[in-house]
């Protein structure tokens, strides 16, 4: 009997060659409508304050109603509210910029290379990433804010990402580790190929709908995280954001007083970006997931069965 040594070069091409050829997510409603409506608030947030006045400025005219001198009123001491929530749109989509990208590289480092190469660099970045895991996010945050008396955007943002990475480097450690024992990737290994270049080629692509969705949770946790310290006064007391014009607000008796077009605006921001980060979320779920795909559509077709079709379609899951 004789046995047949394959070249290494060949079976990492028969192993690239079996790899799921990646394409195009498809544009689905959900997608569609999450897409629309935060490029929307991020063109409102990045073009709208080159053309409004300073949000700091005082008027006399105190607690306006929206007019035409005034789109969303004004203030107790007479500030443009249109012109602040500009600002703060761009100061609150700032923070989740920063959140995010920081959040996705330190889960990305300790939760990708640690689990490509293994062994005590795997379970020392594990044991650190748990700790981190089981500290208490916001009290921890709470702590920092309070001690420092002058806040930036950048340092509220880099407490919040410090606070926040371990819960996705956890999910990308358990998606690499599947990753790295599949054919096309031991065959590249027994090839000879460098570890970064495995690490980049092989690996990283098929991890890059995991990453995206990781880091639109890490703006939704920033923009939310941001927004809570700032209405207790511990945000960012250099710039406006949706947080600091909630906070003042309530400082300023605007429900009490009635004067809604000062909090409503503010707020409504807040609700709509992260209902449409969480529909590109979802989306991207159902892209890792393809059985969530498949149950969505399952869904959509029972909404149009008429109610005949709909009894008989119960009877035959029951049986």
């Amino acid at each position: 009997m004789t046995t047949t040594i394959q070249d290494p070069g060949v079976a990492a091409a028969s192993a690239r060659s079996s790899r799921p050829k990646r394409s195009l997510p498809p544009m689905t409603p959900k997608l569609a409508a999450g897409l629309l409506i935060a490029g929307s608030i991020t063109l409102f947030g990045i073009v709208a304050p080159f053309f409004v006045g300073d949000p700091s400025a005082v008027d006399n005219v105190g607690l306006a109603g929206p007019a035409e001198g005034f789109i969303l009123g004004t203030t107790q001491t007479g500030q443009d509210v249109f012109a602040q929530l500009a600002y703060a749109t761009r100061g609150s989509l700032t923070v989740g910029l920063i959140v995010g990208v920081l959040t996705l590289l330190l889960s990305a480092f300790f939760g990708i290379i640690g689990a490509y190469f293994g062994g005590w660099l795997d379970e020392s970045f594990s044991l650190f990433s748990n700790v981190m895991l089981v500290i208490p996010g916001l009290p921890l945050v709470i702590i920092i804010s309070s001690y420092v008396p002058e806040k930036s955007i950048l340092l509220v943002s880099v407490v919040l990402a410090i606070t926040g990475w371990a819960g996705s480097a956890r999910v990308l450690r358990g998606f690499t580790l599947s990753v790295r024992n599949r054919d096309y990737v031991a065959a590249a290994r027994v090839s000879g190929e460098k570890p970064w270049r495995i690490l980049g080629v092989e690996i990283l692509p098929n991890l890059i709908p995991l990453l995206a969705s990781q880091m639109v949770f890490a703006v939704i946790f920033a923009i939310l995280g941001e927004a809570g310290l700032s209405f207790l006064g511990l945000g960012a007391s250099d710039s406006f954001t949706w947080g600091t014009m909630l906070y003042f607000a309530q400082n300023g008796l605007a429900l009490r007083l009635g004067a809604w077009w000062w909090f409503v605006p503010p707020g409504l921001m807040i609700a709509l970006f992260g209902a449409a980060l969480a529909l590109i979320n979802f989306s991207i779920d159902e892209i890792i997931n393809p059985k969530l795909r498949s149950q969505t559509r399952a869904a959509r077709r029972s909404w149009k069965l008429s109610k005949a079709e709909l009894r008989a379609a119960t009877k035959e899951d029951v049986l």
